[in-house]
This record gives C-alpha cells, sequence and structure tokens, in this order.
C-alpha cells in the first residue's frame, strides 16, 4: 500500500528542493564567472548546505530542513536519481563511438594509460587506507576496486563544458580529450557494475564475476541490436509527418525507464542502463537534436544541480578533522592528480603527440565529477565506503576540476596550434554558417541512369566525406510488359546501384526502395518527400532534359513543389559516352547576391575543395539600351539616369558588383578555395553564361534559384531554364524550397 507524505513532510520536501536548487545555481552561476564549471559550485553548495556548516552553525535548523525520517529522504532520493539518469542520458547523446574508432592510435594509447596509471595508483592507495575508511563489513579488496575506479575515471560532461568554455572542442587535442573521456566513461560503468557485482556478492569471486561480466556483455549486444532496431522503428516512425518533438522526447524517457530496469534487474546500477539509452538514441539517425537539447535544459536547470547539491549535502568535513583522515584525503587527491597527468602525458607522447598536446591532455582528462560521484553515491549505499570515504571521494572532483580548468587554460595560452589544424578549423567554422554543404545526412534519388550517376557524383565532391548518405531507388516507369528502360532495368525489376555505390566510395550509405504504378511521379515523389522529412539536410537527383512540357520529368516537379528541403538538380553534360561525367576542372558559378545564390557557390566551392577545380564568380552587368552609347556623358552620369537605368549603367552598379564579388570571394577562401572572378556585361544573362561557360571551356555551372509556383508548376526563372536548355556542360541547379513547402 502506497504511503502519502503528510502536509509537514511536504513542506520539508518543497523547501529541500528549492534551498537546493536556488543554491546550486547560484553557487554555479559564481563559479561560470570565474572561469571554474558549475558542478564545482553545486557541490559546494550541497558542502555548505550539510552538516560541515549549516549543521554545525545551526543544528536545530538543519535537523527540520534534512530530517531522519526514512520516507522524506527517499522522496529526495528519489529526484536526485532521476536527475542523474537524466544526466547520463546527456552524456550518452555526446559519446561518440565512431570518434574513437576514428582517432584510432592516439585515443588508444591516452585512454590506456590515463586509465591503468591511476588505476594502479588507486588501488594501491586503496589497500593501505586505513580501517576507517573501510564500510562495515566490507571486503577490503572490494573496497580498493572501488577507491581505484574513482580515481581512475574522468567525467566527459565537465572535460566537454571546460573544452567548450574555452574554445578548444574542435582542436585536435580537444577531440582525443573528448573521445579520450568518451571511454573513460564507458570503461567506468563497466568497471563500477563489475564492482558493485563484486559488494553485492560480498567479496570477489570469478563466478560472480563471469555472471556480471556476461549479464552485462548481453545486455549491451541487444541493446545495441535489438534495442537500436526498436529505437530506429520508433523514431522513424513519429517523424512521418515531420518533426515531432514531443514524441521523440516520450521515446527517449522510455528508452531510459526500459534500459535502467534491464540492468537493475541484472544487479547493474540503473544509471548505467541510462547511459547506454543515450548512447542508442545518439545513434539513430532518425534522432531530432533538439531532444537532447530539452533534456539537458530540464537536468541542468533543475535535477542535475539537486544532485550534485545533494551529493555534497551528504559530505560531513569535521569527519576529516578525526585521527589522521585529513592526511590520507591529501594523499588521495595527490594520487587522483599526478597518476592522471602522468598517464595521460606518457600515452600523448607515445602517440606522437607534441610536449603542449600532451600537457594539455594531462590537464583536461583529470577533471572528475558525475561519474566519480555515482561511484562514491554506490559505494556509499552498499556499505564499501564508510561516511569519511565518502566525504574524500566526494571531495576529489572538486579539486581536480579546478586543477584541470587552471592548468588547461595556462597550457593552451597562446598555442594555435599546427598550420594545418588551424585551416582545419577555419573549413568547419565555414562549413557551420553554410545554407545547404552541411554535416546533414544527403538523400539521393536515383534510378542508377546515366544522370543519377552524375548527381552522386556532383554530391560526392561537393559535400565532407563524413556526411553519410542515403540512395533511394525508383522504379523506372514502365515502357510496356518486357520492354527495356534506357538504365537497362525491366519493368517490375529493380535498377542496379552498384555503380551510384562506387561513386559514393568512402562515404556511409545506405538504400531504400521505392515502387510505383506506372507514370505516378506524384506517388515516389510523396514517397521520398516522407523519406526528407526524417532528418535529411538536401534531396539531390539527377535529369535529362524536358519530358513531356513539364520542367524536367514529373517526379522532379513533385519534389520541387513539395519538397521542405533544397533541391540540387543535376543534368548531365551533352555529348558524354561514359557513365561518368568525369572530373570537374573548371566551373562556373553566377552571383547575384541571394540567399541561393550563396547556396550555389557553396556547392562549387565544396567540389574545388576536393578536387581543385578553378571556380570562376561570373556576374553579368545587363545592358538593356545600348542607345544610351549616343547619349552625352553628363546625362548618363546624373543621379536620376542612375534611378531611372540601375543596372543598365555600369559605373552606378560596380561598387555593388564589388561588394558582392568580395564577399564571394572570402566565402570561397573560408573553405580554402581561391576563386577567380569575372565581370561579363551582356543584355541577357543565361545568353551571356551560356557564353562564358563555352569561351572558358567550364565543364560545370552551378545556378541558384528560388522556386516559385505557378499555376501548379514550379518555375526556378528564365535563366535557369535557358542554361538548363542551351549550355552543353554539366549544370546544376540548387533550388531553395518554398517557404510554404512542407
Amino acid at each position: 500500500m502506497l504511503t502519502p507524505l503528510d502536509e509537514h513532510a511536504l513542506l520539508v520536501f518543497w523547501t529541500q528542493l528549492l534551498v537546493l536548487v536556488v543554491a546550486a545555481r547560484a553557487a554555479g552561476y559564481a563559479m561560470r564567472r570565474v572561469g571554474l564549471p558549475s558542478v564545482i559550485g553545486q557541490l559546494a553548495a550541497g558542502v555548505i548546505l550539510g552538516p560541515s556548516v549549516f549543521g554545525a552553525v545551526w543544528p536545530s535548523g538543519f535537523e527540520w530542513f534534512i530530517p531522519h525520517e526514512e520516507i522524506s529522504s527517499g522522496a529526495l532520493f528519489a529526484v536526485t536519481w532521476l536527475g542523474v539518469a537524466l544526466l547520463l542520458v546527456t552524456a550518452g547523446f555526446e559519446t561518440d563511438l565512431a570518434l574513437i574508432r576514428r582517432l584510432g592510435r592516439a585515443a588508444a594509447l591516452v585512454t590506456g594509460f590515463s586509465l591503468v596509471v591511476p588505476l594502479a595508483g588507486g588501488l594501491v592507495t586503496g589497500l593501505v587506507l586505513p580501517s576507517d575508511f573501510v564500510g562495515g563489513g566490507a571486503d577490503r579488496t572490494v573496497f580498493a576496486l572501488f577507491v581505484a575506479s574513482a580515481l581512475s575515471v574522468s567525467a566527459l560532461a565537465v572535460i566537454a563544458r571546460i573544452l567548450s568554455e574555452l574554445g578548444l572542442m574542435r582542436r585536435d587535442f580537444g577531440q582525443i580529450t573528448v573521445a579520450a573521456g568518451m571511454a573513460n566513461d564507458v570503461v567506468g560503468w563497466v568497471m563500477l557494475a563489475v564492482f558493485a557485482g563484486f559488494a553485492t556478492a560480498g567479496e570477489v569471486s570469478v563466478g560472480g564475476t563471469l555472471r556480471t561480466v556476461l549479464g552485462l556483455a548481453a545486455f549491451l549486444f541487444l541493446a545495441m541490436t535489438l534495442g537500436q532496431r526498436a529505437v530506429d522503428a520508433s523514431l522513424r516512425r513519429i517523424r512521418r509527418e515531420g518533426p515531432n518533438l514531443h514524441g521523440a522526447l516520450g521515446i527517449a524517457v522510455i528508452t531510459m525507464l526500459v534500459f535502467g530496469v534491464a540492468t537493475q534487474a541484472l544487479g547493474i546500477e540503473a544509471v548505467l542502463g541510462a547511459f547506454v539509452a543515450g548512447v542508442v538514441l545518439n545513434r539513430s539517425r532518425f534522432q531530432q537534436h533538439e531532444v537532447v537539447h530539452h533534456i539537458e535544459s530540464l537536468t541542468n536547470t533543475f535535477l542535475a544541480p539537486v544532485f550534485f547539491a545533494m551529493a555534497g549535502l551528504r559530505v560531513d568535513l569535521s569527519l576529516l578533522g578525526e585521527g589522521d583522515a585529513l592526511a590520507w584525503a591529501g594523499v588521495v587527491m595527490v594520487v587522483a592528480i599526478v597518476a592522471k597527468f602522468a598517464g595521460a602525458f606518457v600515452g600523448a607522447r607515445l602517440a606522437g603527440q607534441s610536449q603542449r598536446a600532451a600537457v594539455a591532455l594531462g590537464a583536461g582528462l583529470n577533471a572528475r565529477g558525475a561519474l566519480e560521484i555515482v561511484i562514491a553515491s554506490v559505494g556509499l549505499s552498499l556499505g564499501v565506503f564508510s561516511e569519511t570515504a565518502y566525504t574524500v571521494i566526494v571531495i576529489v572532483p572538486l579539486v581536480t576540476s579546478v586543477f584541470a580548468a587552471v592548468s588547461l587554460r595556462l597550457a593552451v595560452r597562446d598555442w594555435m596550434g599546427s598550420p594545418a589544424e588551424r585551416e582545419r578549423l577555419e573549413r568547419e567554422e565555414a562549413l557551420s554558417r553554410n545554407l545547404v554543404v552541411r554535416s546533414s545526412r544527403l538523400l539521393l534519388a536515383s534510378r542508377a541512369e546515366p544522370a543519377s550517376i552524375a548527381a552522386a557524383q556532383l554530391m560526392h565532391f561537393a559535400w565532407p566525406v563524413q556526411v553519410p548518405a542515403t540512395v533511394i531507388s525508383v522504379a523506372p516507369e514502365s515502357l510496356g510488359d518486357g520492354s527495356y528502360h534506357s538504365d537497362g532495368a525491366t519493368r517490375g525489376q529493380w535498377p542496379d546501384i552498384t555503380i551510384v555505390r562506387n561513386v559514393l566510395d568512402g562515404r556511409e550509405v545506405d538504400h531504400r526502395q521505392v515502387r510505383a504504378p506506372s507514370a505516378a511521379g506524384a506517388v515516389v515523389a510523396s514517397a521520398i518527400v516522407a523519406e526528407a522529412r526524417l532528418g535529411y539536410g538536401v534531396i539531390c537527383v539527377g535529369v535529362a532534359g524536358r519530358h513531356e512540357g513539364q520542367l524536367y520529368s514529373p517526379l522532379v516537379d513533385e519534389l520541387l513543389l513539395h519538397s521542405p528541403l533544397p533541391v540540387v538538380i543535376v543534368r548531365r553534360a551533352d555529348g558524354l559516352e561514359t557513365p561518368l561525367p568525369g572530373a570537374f576542372t573548371r566551373a562556373i558559378v553566377p552571383v547575384t547576391g541571394t540567399r541561393s545564390s550563396q547556396a550555389a557557390q557553396e556547392v562549387a566551392f565544396g567540389v574545388s575543395s576536393q578536387l581543385g577545380t578553378e571556380v570562376v564568380l561570373t556576374h553579368v552587368v545587363q545592358r538593356q539600351w545600348p542607345e544610351l552609347r549616343m547619349l552625352p556623358r553628363r546625362l548618363t552620369s546624373s543621379r536620376l539616369a542612375t534611378r531611372v537605368l540601375g543596372d543598365a549603367h555600369p559605373e552606378a552598379a560596380r561598387p555593388v558588383v564589388d561588394a558582392l564579388m568580395d564577399a564571394a570571394r572570402a566565402r570561397g577562401e573560408e573553405m580554402g578555395v581561391e576563386a577567380r572572378t569575372l565581370v561579363q556585361p551582356g543584355s541577357s544573362p543565361a545568353s551571356t553564361l551560356v557564353s562564358v561557360a563555352e569561351e572558358q571551356e567550364a565543364d560545370l555551372v552551378v545556378l541558384g534559384a528560388s522556386l516559385r509556383n505557378v499555376d501548379g508548376r514550379p518555375f526556378l526563372g528564365h535563366t535557369v531554364e535557358t542554361v538548363l536548355e542551351r549550355c552543353t556542360a554539366n549544370v546544376a541547379v540548387v533550388a531553395m524550397p518554398r517557404a510554404d513547402s512542407g
């Protein structure tokens, strides 16, 4: 039977939450103002509100604030454990297993040494600590293992926050620090699960170890396979009609609870299940990135401050005054800092990192936080730690995180990294400001005909190879029973996309198929648009020419009308005999100062950054009235003529043209491309661009277009249509979506 809290207990409970949140957030804000992580202030707020200060200054008030009734403390502990579970879901979201694998040898060596050296130091320290530190009846070896795990781990959340606040997250050593911190977290949770199993059994046993390890391995295998598929299917289903934040948040909470129940049932802490849930949710390509921000907002605003303050609330500094506890606390601090720094430094040097980078890694990985506090809390709840040991272990994150923040700031002062690193950072910064060439997943609609192959090639060169892609096969429109389509596929047979996969070599690619009745372009387009709502950045499609009076084909027309994303349309060059259009050597890109023009520039610069393609930024100055040459110069240079004739007067337009070209050229330099500029007079922009492409012997023209709906059909402008029909080079059109599409 459920026992409710009485009125007094409810008053105390709400007062506890109010005081803990206000004090923790105020202290956290104060720490951020001085350049330290907010978690330090939150822990310090708990220490002040605990028996060390508040309990000593006003014992009766502290007794009212923290009563001994089990039901009251149980309600507060329920909130704190919910907070740590959500905190670990966000830590799982930040864990990128692919990053750990990609950094390879450097990450492995730094991770290994930064774990093994402090683990050994902590194990020795745990074996020699006085018996006052060991919980009543706990096995000394189990106690030493808990101390070793607490001293060996790093705090990914604290590391990430320090690096982010210092602007170091994307530095080379910053990525290794994050990867090592991720691996530290993963190994730390595994150690906690195994050692907690030892504590429950009361001793270190081979059978208990085997059961814990096998149970954990089975859980991780099922979570990463069946669990991943279930999460993917659920997130995909709720995104069928577009972004669905409430549904995605519900899936995240349910996944956290299911995984937490599973690990707790195995005798492993539920918080490990929450961490794995965050990893699985983050790995799903149907995940909405806003979800983690909303969870972080709730957690960082309310639940995490309560958890960290509650951890500090249980610290009694007066225990350090008993015997030689304070001296042993100093020993634990020294071992924690020196062993972690030495391990990371040695691993970094063996991996070939510079001495400056090795020092930065040793400093950054010294940050501790949530995981160590969880280890201390679990150790106390299982009777492995005494109150004295718990106090010492919880103080360690306070000291080491301050050391990490201060020493890291000193280590990187006036150090900008290598020229290659600076160039990479500049390109990443430019990529983050782009409109279409970004890091979101790509969607390629393909029938595997030459036009689709050309689209795949352009997409592959324009976007960084780290961006994944999905190829969605479109069944060929039937030409009659048993007839063959131009790509060689018979009616009802799926096209062979092997050559498309080969073009996208080195990129993560998955494949989906769409079948529709003959001439059902709208049906196929609806399926592609539905797929596009699942978290893509752009749709790419190849075309061959006009189709029965429509712009390109029924499929492309429907995509343009209904796509919520930019659509990149690629038309192959005329007269090519091979399936591939060949390497792009020179690209013409019109510059008009619009968003669609910027999008086209991004595509061309992306191709150039990978292939070395020469980019010619072209602006056409229109001369609509040749008879102006017959007028006196004093008339054509007047302010009235400038207002009336506008860009018909080249001198008046020159400052604007120069500004446009300078901005476009600067955008290319940010992406590592030195573009050439060309200002060409002409009566028709389309005709002039076609002529320029021929004169410059360009094999690629990239145009930007803003989509308009004219009588139910897409219209990209006369310039785009004329260039597509008359230009013999490869032509790519970046069509920005209409405001009401989707």
